[in-house]
């Protein structure tokens, strides 16, 4: 029993003995693993950095409107007879929208016309009168205040017969005002009149609304510190404005700065301004809202990296990773200027010539310079939109 608890503690002191020898025998072994782990080269794709001319843009929101809207209201009251559109027609500017009953409206013009006649008649009785004043003054046989009121009279009659065929002339008006007109090219809104209704002059609403839409108009509200570099841009036509729907996949539009406000909003220190887009296929409508690039500047010599070559730094500064000549890939602190579509404007930290990572930078540990093996990034169109 006394022999087997001396050989107990001594196996056990044995083993750790030989476990010490056995990590210190392997230290250099593990640390000859850490080190070619350093080493290993990195696996990335590369794209070298050049100047490039960038035009600076700025993105604001907008809300879309008909470049002319007119609103169909009747010149006459009636009962609707005809309605020869449908919502959403297209129309040309002539073409027949409604019709009213002429009935009343003919009633009308019979009663003005009779009127005339009635006039031309007095007229006629008046001449006739004043040519035999005249004729018994020259005899003496009349007198001078008698004639004067003959041809008084006659001016009377005349100015009745006119007065009665401006009449004439306004029923008529109103006849051809039973019948309406698209005044403009465009597209019928929602909301027409039904046949049967009973319309009067100056009603609240409208009998239809025609837009045309070939063109539209967007009003965007801007900074007013903003306006003077958006102006210039558009007189030195550094590019056109573009419009994009909040829709994934659509292709943008462009347009034109047309006009701006002369009054800044003194609660909000903006100031509006419109572009005009042609829309031929309707990609716009009226209410829809759309953000829209305007340039404001440009950068004759600048030098841009891809967002996703981009590491963020926990304090909120950014790096990319730079590889060098003979293949040694490293962080570098950058400082970012304006974003310009998918790419930054780098402000400091990067020269032209050198070589970027845009994949697998995230493999690159910080403060570390490690070999790396590369590949050139597929050459693609930059996209220089806000």
């Amino acid at each position: 029993m006394i022999r087997r608890k001396i050989l107990i503690p001594a196996c056990i002191g044995l083993m750790a003995g030989a476990l010490a020898i056995f990590q210190f025998d392997n230290r250099p072994h593990l640390a000859a693993a850490e080190e070619h782990a350093v080493e290993t080269a990195v696996h990335l794709t590369v794209r070298q950095i050049e100047y490039e001319r960038i035009v600076l843009t700025s993105e604001y929101a907008g809300r879309v409107s008909a470049h002319r809207r007119v609103e169909i209201r009747p010149q006459v009251g009636g009962l609707i007879l005809e309605r020869h559109v449908e919502e959403g027609a297209r129309v040309s500017a002539g073409d027949v929208l409604f019709r009213l009953d002429p009935a009343p409206l003919q009633a009308d013009l019979g009663v003005a016309e009779a009127a005339l006649a009635r006039a031309e008649i007095a007229e006629t009785f008046a001449r006739s009168a004043a040519e035999r004043s005249d004729s018994l003054l020259k005899r003496n046989t009349v007198s001078r205040q008698s004639n004067d009121t003959a041809h008084n009279d006659l001016h009377l009659a005349k100015a009745a017969v006119a007065e009665a065929r401006a009449a004439v002339e306004r029923k008529r008006l109103d006849l051809d005002f039973a019948t309406l007109r698209a005044p403009i090219d465009g597209y019928v809104a929602a909301g027409l009149a039904e046949i049967g209704g009973l319309v009067t002059v100056g009603g609240d609403k409208p009998l239809a609304v025609v837009q045309d839409l070939d063109m539209v108009t967007i009003d965007l509200r801007l900074p007013a510190d903003d306006l003077d570099a958006v102006m210039m841009a558009a007189e030195a036509g550094l590019g056109p404005v573009r419009v994009l729907k909040d829709r994934d996949g659509a292709p943008p539009l462009t347009g034109a700065l047309k006009s701006s406000d002369v009054i800044v909003d003194q609660g909000t220190g903006y100031v509006g301004v419109r572009i005009e887009v042609a829309n031929p296929h309707l990609a716009l409508l009226p209410g829809m809202f759309v953000r829209a690039t305007l340039p404001h500047g440009v950068v004759d010599r600048a030098v841009l990296v891809p967002e996703d070559a981009i590491l963020r730094t926990g304090d909120g500064g950014a790096q990319i990773v730079v590889v060098s000549r003979d293949g040694q890939a490293a962080r570098r602190d950058v400082r970012l200027g304006e974003r310009v579509g998918n790419r930054f404007i780098v402000a400091s930290g990067l020269k032209p010539g050198e070589s970027v990572a845009v994949r697998g930078q995230d493999r690159v540990p910080e403060g570390v310079t490690v070999p790396a093996t590369t590949r050139p990034a597929a050459t693609s169109q930059p996209d220089t939109s806000s």
